[in-house]
């Protein structure tokens, strides 16, 4: 894992948390902290040891988007370019963590912080924490794929509100409309989703990857499709080691000892 100050990494076994760490500029994404995002979420994924990963910010904002002071993100920005394809992987545009990914957001969630939101499988915030796409405020648009997912997690019309009004939800808000899963008081949405994260890593890790594997690409395609996916997905996990196991333990009164085979 990267060692690079804007990222910051720590391994707890089976779990890997991610520290966005610009606080001193909100944790704005650098095009250096998205590189290393990139690199950090084909590490996760290599890695069979981590079976959960968590991301927050460092400071009292969690990413309000973009670095608007060196504009990377404008074709004509003064910034050194970074590769398109490591741009889309590391804000989650164009990559699917393979593994449960848990957002703790302890303040501003913003822009492209916002964008890499969606992309995660369980999100916890704290009581402050806001919600927003204020692109459009500076001419431009959420183009790092709240376009497209956003109506699909919340409503259309306050996914459309928040697009094109650029403004942002409160905690209580984003719980209310289905863009969080739990508010915790100020200070506790990491222990939150250490407590989440804990609790998946007990479940046997070919189950949960691949249902998450079958959510996620079985989402707003034809129910015939879909059922393609989850049915052949179903049938790797309920013939594996992992399965038998786990009825083996139930039956034993005992802890399942996975294996992920």
């Amino acid at each position: 894992m990267t060692e690079d100050r804007e990222l910051l990494v720590e391994r707890d076994g089976p779990i890997v948390i991610l520290t966005m760490n610009r606080p001193h500029r909100r944790n704005a994404l650098s095009t250096n902290m998205v590189g290393q995002l990139a690199q950090a979420w084909d590490e996760i994924d290599r890695d069979d040891g981590i079976r959960a990963a968590i991301i927050t910010g460092a400071g009292s904002a969690y990413c309000v988007g973009g670095d608007l002071s060196d504009g990377w993100m404008v074709r004509d920005g003064s910034a050194p370019p970074l590769d398109p394809a490591a741009i889309g992987k590391g804000l989650l545009l164009t990559h699917t963590l393979t593994k449960p990914l848990i957002a703790a957001v302890n303040g501003a969630c913003l822009g492209g912080g916002c964008e890499m939101l969606q992309q995660t499988d369980i999100r916890v915030a704290d009581e402050q924490a806001t919600f927003g796409l204020p692109e459009v405020q500076r001419g431009l648009v959420p183009g790092a794929g709240s376009m497209v997912r956003l109506k699909r997690q919340i409503p259309y019309t306050k996914a459309m509100e928040m697009i094109l009004t650029g403004e942002p939800l409160t905690a209580q808000e984003a719980y209310h409309f289905g863009l969080v899963g739990h508010v915790v008081p100020a200070g506790t949405a990491l222990d939150k989703a250490r407590s989440l994260a804990e609790r998946v890593v007990r479940n046997g890790p070919l189950a949960v990857r691949n249902a998450k594997e079958a959510v996620v690409h079985s989402g707003w395609i034809a129910e015939e499709d879909a059922r393609a996916i989850e049915a052949r997905l179903t049938r790797q996990v309920i013939s594996s080691a992992d399965a038998r196991e786990g009825l083996s333990a139930f039956r034993e009164k005992r802890e399942a000892r996975f294996t992920g085979q």
